[in-house]
Order: C-alpha cells, then structure tokens, then sequence
C-alpha cells in the first residue's frame, strides 16, 4: 500500500480498513511503501499491522508519508518497481491518491503489475467517483475561514480576497464560497473578467454595502489581456506550482476601486487536521471495498462512490478526464454574486 501526492484528510482511515479487514478477515501480511511512489522505487517500506495502525482514524495527513515522485521520470522507474514486487512477493499494490498517483497506477497496471487505487483529492476533480474523501474536510475548513472573515471585513470595510486551493478545479471555491455567502467566486473553468468582479464589488457599495468577500481557487485566470498574472515552476508530473493569484487580485481590486483590500490565502491548512466525520467514513468503505477488489483479482480497478454505493472502476477511466465544474452549474448561481 501507498499513499502518493498531496496529504488529505482521511488518508489513514484507508490505512487502517485496508489492515483490519486485510488481516482478521484475510489473513495477510502487508507493507506500506513509505513517501508515495518513492517507496517502491528505493524499497523503502514498513510492515503494516493491527496495532501498528491503531488510533490513526482521526489523525490527519499519512503515516505512511507522501511525494510527488514520476516513476515515469526514472529511466529504470517501471524496473524497478517490478523488482519491488518480486522481492517482497507481493500479490499486488492498493495506491492511494489522486490523478497523478492513480495515473501511474494505470500506467503500471498497463505494464502487468497488479495494482487498485483509491481515489483521494482535495480538489473533489477525479472522474469515474461522484466525490473524493478530503474534499469535505477541505470545504469545512475553507467555510469556516470565510465565516469568521465575513466579521472583519465588515468591521474594517475592506474586501477580503480567500484564495483557496483548486488547481484546475473549483469545487472548493464554488462551494465554500456558496456556503459562506461570498460576493465573487472565480475558478479556473471560467476566466473572469476583472472589470466585472470591479462592478460587482462597486455595485456592493453603491447599495451600502462596504465590503466584499472574493473566493478565488488558486488555478483561477483572467482573460486574456485584462490582467498580468505570475507564473512559477512545475513539479514533476508538468503542473505549475500555483499560489498568488489572491495577491494580485487584492493590488488590482484596490488600484480599480479606491476601496481597501486584503488577501488570506489559506494554503495547506485546508489539507490538514482532523478529518470530518463524512470523509472517515467514506475512506473506510473505500478501503474495506479495495482489500475486498485484491482477493477477488480485481486489478487494473479503483474503488468509486456512485450515488450511495461503493463501486469498481477502470483505473483508465478514472484519470481520463478531471471532473471540472460545469459551466451551467457555475453560471446559476450568479444571481448571488455582488
């Protein structure tokens, strides 16, 4: 077993279904490759047990480490992971994690190793599950923020931008904002136009409304030529490093308005901390269903939640296409916005 790419909420309550299950009802031995897909890279792993995991299904984060190693960045990286599995004699390898992570696991899966993957991710954008452990963690947290932000910005009249996490998906800024009442939300299926989010927050203190909450996921854009944005470097799978779009949001608003402007980015606090009640739950049955999927010979799948039923799917399938926010469900609600 690993768990691969950003931490999550919920990450260990698939550690500890997949042992509890795996051992009591099974009968098996397992290992955790530590740090992703980095473990079974370098062989770096430890033996997973019934105690070794107990009291893990309220923390935060993985015991068993994270990474955003590229198997496919090595020139030997497929090698060397069937040499892993040779060595330990393994049956075969559950992998927790996103679209990256999973990618690889189809990747291998493709090459002969026996692999399932669990879909994990923040950002709620894995296709093939109707919603990913972590994101309602991530969606509490980033509600809350905006909440207690709502006292302050009235207090102060200021516009407060909360840049929250969403590189190519804004299911977080979509939702939090909807929850906490904000007056802009801008996500990156949609390039907003500045001049509008301006209008909206003018229009606020036209009616006697002195302040504003803007909720921006950090992959949003502007169209093009309405604004000069940052960019940064790429990790190993070719994303851009994001982050900043909320300060600069924060200098345009207040150049374009007059009206005073302050950023919160809440960063890598959405990602931990204690699970929500929701996201335990659902990461146990996805890890009771992955276990389950192995002694079945089920490989080359991952383990879905379909309306309220745990399901298998094509681990293909499952990282053919992000699950993005449609337009028409972002358009309907902007009758709330301003």
């Amino acid at each position: 077993m690993l768990t691969g790419g950003g931490d999550c909420p919920g990450l260990n309550a698939v550690i500890r279904a997949v042992v509890r299950k795996g051992v009591d009802a099974y009968g098996d031995e397992l290992i955790g490759f530590r740090d992703g897909w980095r473990g079974p890279l370098e062989d770096v792993y430890e033996e997973l047990t019934i105690e070794s995991t107990r009291g893990i299904l309220p923390r935060g984060g993985t015991i068993l480490g994270s990474s955003r190693t590229n198997i496919f960045k090595r020139p030997d990286g497929v090698d060397a992971v069937r040499a892993t599995f040779e060595r330990h004699a393994l049956d075969g390898l559950i992998a927790i994690g996103g679209e990256d992570t999973l990618g690889a696991a189809s990747r291998l899966s493709s090459e002969g190793l026996n692999v399932i993957g669990v879909p994990k991710t923040i950002d709620n954008d894995l296709g093939a599950t109707d919603v990913t452990f972590g994101f309602d963690t991530a969606l509490h947290v980033a509600t809350e923020a905006i909440d207690r932000l709502h006292t302050t910005a009235e207090s102060h009249h200021r516009n407060l931008v909360v840049e929250v996490m969403g590189r190519s998906a804004g299911w977080i800024a979509l939702h939090s904002g909807l929850a906490g009442g904000a007056d802009v939300i801008l996500i990156p299926e949609m390039p907003f136009d500045i001049d509008e989010v301006c209008r909206l927050i003018n229009r606020r203190h036209a009616r006697g409304r002195y302040f504003a909450i803007i909720v921006v996921a950090e992959g949003a854009t502007p169209k093009e030529g309405t604004m000069t944005v940052a960019t940064g470097g790429v990790d190993e799978f070719g994303h851009p490093r994001l982050g900043g779009i909320g300060q600069q949001l924060e200098r345009e608003i207040e150049s374009r308005t007059g009206f005073e402007t302050r950023t919160t980015v809440l960063g890598h606090t959405q990602r931990g901390g204690t699970p929500t009640a929701f996201d335990r739950v659902l990461a146990t049955r996805l890890g009771l269903a992955a276990i389950d999927a192995a002694h079945e010979g089920q490989w080359g799948m991952m383990t879905a939640l379909h309306a309220t039923e745990i399901k298998l799917v094509a681990l293909g399938d499952a990282v053919a296409e992000v699950r993005r926010v449609p337009v028409e469900e972002y358009e309907r609600y902007g009758v709330l916005f301003g």
